[in-house]
């Protein structure tokens, strides 16, 4: 598929037809397995993988704390959802100032400096932890503070992968970059738990303080990574060029609505504690909110097959019908297995989903636009799963829990559908074309 605007930067580079020399095709139980070959190949990727897998798992454990200190600072459940409302609020506001800010400097640089700053925001959250008298207005500064710089920093990681790896490597890449925030997922927050229920908070952030410290050595020992040659400075008119080129290709656009649209209708998570009472309380708690976790783990090791597979639009649609399919029997089970059998593929189905997406925006992007189009990507991720919690919230109110879930289920298959329908270069995209 051709670039309809050459001068919006070079095209991607072109895939290659076979794996480089000494490395064999993946065949039987091993086409089945996470490919970790380009680690092997490639140092700095080594390097982001370790920084990235460290931090994050960081990162995991201060989700869970900062929301438990409000709420055990204000003993409202208000102030806890209006934390996540100043995080979204920072985060946008940052997100297309970052995307443009990673396509005109050094990205491996502004990562490195973004990485440096979380760090002494959880500093400041494990000192804040250790006063008598903890300041809640202080956690909510900080958690915005990090948000937003969360919005300067994603749009940075996401452009640099493609400079790492060859183009035949990045449906690998993607699943192993997958893998390690899957980890990430599971474990932190069972570390923090843990960590709360034991020495305190001031160790629970401590331990964020440490992950930073080992991801930032990580980060420095990788080699620089210029912006394109022809890089202007950010600005208005920069960030505008993104969207426009975005808007212009129905590929990038069926990838930010499916994704939406699936996360809108189908994110039950704030139903989950109503859900979990159904079957006998804070037990059936843990193993709702583990279940799709647990199925993106069991999606992503068996992931070698993605590689194999060229019509990346059709599988991202096929992958989002599974979704909303699963949530539907989710919403209907009358048994707890039932239910977090449900759970469990609709987290493997959202992995494989989110591993075809990755694969397309890195294959489809000119390197000179990849910051920019990262933060669209970001924002379509990110507001779509909060979105969806409201939206969940708000039917059960009005038509009882179990409506709002297989209502969810059934609109995101529809919208999934719909949307394929209207992008036909969506659905026909096949990256063995370009």
């Amino acid at each position: 598929m051709s670039d309809p605007d050459q001068r919006m930067g070079p095209a991607p580079p072109e895939p290659a037809t076979a794996p480089p020399d000494g490395d064999s095709p993946r065949t039987g139980w091993r086409a089945l397995t996470v490919d970790l070959g380009p680690l092997r190949r490639h140092r700095d990727l080594r390097l982001l993988t370790i920084s990235r897998g460290i931090s994050f798992f960081g990162s995991m454990i201060t989700y869970v704390g900062i929301p438990y200190q409000v709420f055990r600072l204000t003993h409202s459940s208000l102030a806890v959802g209006m934390l996540g409302a100043a995080e979204l609020a920072c985060l946008l506001s940052s997100a297309f100032v970052g995307g443009a800010l990673a396509d005109a400097t050094d990205r491996r640089r502004l990562v490195l400096g973004t990485e440096a700053t979380l760090a002494l925001c959880s500093v400041a959250l494990l000192v804040n932890a250790a006063l008598a008298r903890p300041r809640t207005w202080i956690l909510f500064v900080i958690a915005g503070v990090m948000a937003g710089l969360n919005g300067i920093q994603r749009p940075a990681l996401a452009a640099l992968i493609p400079r790492l790896v060859d183009a035949h490597e990045l449906a690998s890449t993607a699943a192993i970059e997958s893998l390690q925030g899957t980890v990430a997922m599971i474990a932190g927050p069972a570390l923090a738990g843990l960590l709360i229920a034991g020495p305190g908070l001031p160790a629970t952030f401590g331990v964020d303080v440490g992950t930073f410290a080992l991801s930032l050595v990580a980060l420095a020992a990788m080699v620089a990574v210029p912006p394109p040659a022809d890089a202007e400075r950010p600005s208005v008119r920069r960030v505008l060029e993104g969207l426009r080129y975005a808007r212009s290709r129905q590929e990038l656009v069926g990838t930010y609505v499916i994704d939406m649209a699936a996360m809108f209708f189908g994110m039950p998570i704030a139903l989950l504690p109503a859900i979990a009472a159904r079957y006998g309380g804070a037990g059936a708690l843990g193993a709702l909110y583990a279940a799709p976790p647990a199925g993106a783990f069991l999606a992503t090791v068996t992931s070698g097959w993605t590689s194999r597979v060229h019509r990346h639009g059709l599988a991202i649609a096929a992958a989002a019908t599974l979704w909303g399919g699963a949530i539907v029997v989710f919403g209907l089970a009358g048994r707890l297995w039932l239910a977090l059998a449900g759970l469990v593929v609709a987290g493997g189905a959202d992995m494989v989903s989110g591993i075809f997406r990755m694969t397309m925006w890195n294959r489809t992007v000119p390197d000179s636009l990849r910051g920019r189009l990262a933060s669209i990507e970001m924002v379509s991720y990110t507001s779509g799963p909060l979105l969806g919690n409201t939206e969940a919230g708000a039917v059960a109110a009005l038509f009882g829990v179990r409506a709002s879930v297989v209502s969810g289920g059934v609109l995101c298959v529809a919208a999934v559908l719909l949307t394929s329908a209207a992008l036909p270069a969506f659905r026909a995209y096949d990256d063995r074309r370009r």
